[in-house]
């Protein structure tokens, strides 16, 4: 790779490290270990096959990088998967480039947006919530591992028919921290109900409120579901740049508000409702 590259090893990998926030070796690893995560999620191949065919010497070798990385073996994963982050292949074009306000944004496949909206009515969600451990410094698509926000998805949808929400409406996963302790933040999952329905609420259930205020709203658009999550560390981490760019600075929550679930949509989209205040000049 460093021959491609026209670099001497010793500064190709300093290179890449400074760019990528990995080792080249680990790099490799870590993306091997996301294409394999697959095969086990949508085939029968025997766990050995799988570990060959994405450059793993042995099932042995295979299994300890998969537990080193993840927290359990590949078969106890296929036997009861779990959500994953996985280590996302980097667009290192997107740290150099800038849009304005209301200008799209297409890459790879994705279309971003970003705009400042008004909400003048609060909007109440009825849901789950629970803790999770935050590790400040890496974004999602940089810390591969179990999805603790995505068990908390798991559960909302095992009690989302005892719900009585609003037909087609707007769902949304929120971190903020809350009473969490040190370490941790709380991650909220619930679906849009009238504010009436807050009041008779079953105690098993939490409710979050999106207040009314100013916000810049970052929409992401894809061809479907499955392509918009496997984008969301990328667009994530854009999101902060932007912000920073233009002197913003996201503040107390971060909500994540999904619309895919309307009947007629062709596409799959959510918008990303940031509070934010202007940076100060040492900020």
């Amino acid at each position: 790779m460093a021959d491609i590259a026209a670099l001497s090893l010793f500064y190709f990998q300093r290179l890449f490290t400074r760019l990528v926030k990995k080792p080249v070796r680990e790099y490799i690893k870590l993306r091997r270990l996301a294409h394999a995560v697959v095969s086990l999620e949508n085939g029968n191949n025997h766990i050995v096959d799988i570990a060959v065919e994405y450059g793993f010497g042995s099932r042995e070798t295979f299994s300890r990088a998969f537990k080193e990385t993840y927290g359990l073996s590949p078969s106890e994963y296929r036997n009861k998967p779990v959500g994953l982050n996985n280590f996302d292949k980097p667009n290192l074009l997107l740290n150099y480039v800038m849009v304005d306000e209301g200008v799209p944004l297409i890459t790879e496949g994705i279309v971003l947006e970003y705009n400042r909206k008004t909400l003048d009515n609060p909007v109440c969600f009825l849901g789950v919530e629970d803790l999770w451990r935050f590790k400040p410094g890496k974004m999602l698509g940089e810390r591969p591992g179990v999805s603790e926000p995505a068990a908390i998805w798991d559960r909302f949808y095992k009690v989302l028919d005892d719900i009585v929400c609003i037909p087609y409406g707007r769902r949304v996963g929120v971190s903020y921290q809350g009473s969490a302790r040190k370490g941790y933040s709380t991650y909220f999952v619930g679906a849009e109900v009238e504010p009436a329905v807050l009041d008779r609420a079953d105690h098993h259930f939490t409710s979050w409120v999106l207040p009314s205020r100013e916000y810049i709203v970052c929409r992401y658009e894809a061809e479907n579901f499955d392509r918009l999550m496997a984008s969301f560390g990328k667009m994530m981490k854009f999101t902060r740049y932007w912000l920073k760019e233009h002197g913003l600075r996201a503040e107390e929550f971060f909500p994540e508000i999904y619309y895919n679930n309307l009947p007629e949509a062709d596409h799959a989209y959510m918008e990303m409702w940031i509070p934010f205040k202007e940076r100060e000049n040492n900020d």
